[in-house]
């Protein structure tokens, strides 16, 4: 599977959505990662796991710690698809500006 499948699978569930939006914020561990959603620890280790694949996020070791953080650069597959299909529909838009721009107004028939 390619960067950019593991990073829109584990953007696929609301709950990696959710987690990712937190630790927009800043880290966290687990057990406050968790603490939103009503599911057992072990599932939100499983979301933590799929973003962690995806290269959507790290978790360290801090002592007894495991925070969590983004990884800001897991982005750039899904960043550098989105552009280049954004490119794409600009240029299909200008092609449609420069038909439109063609046809005469209505009223100008001869």
């Amino acid at each position: 599977m390619s960067p950019l499948d593991h990073a829109l699978l584990a953007l696929a569930d609301p709950t990696r959505r959710a987690i990712l939006a937190r630790l927009a914020r800043g880290e966290a561990t687990v057990m406050e990662l968790a603490a939103p959603f009503d599911m057992s620890q072990p599932a939100v280790s499983h979301h933590l796991k799929v973003l962690e694949r995806a290269g959507l996020i790290t978790r360290g070791r801090e002592g007894t710690r495991r925070p969590c953080r983004l990884a800001p650069q897991g982005l750039a597959p899904l960043d550098a698809w989105l552009s280049d299909l954004r490119a794409s529909l600009e240029r299909s838009y200008a092609r449609l500006d420069d038909l439109l721009a063609e046809i005469p107004p209505s009223g100008d028939t001869p």
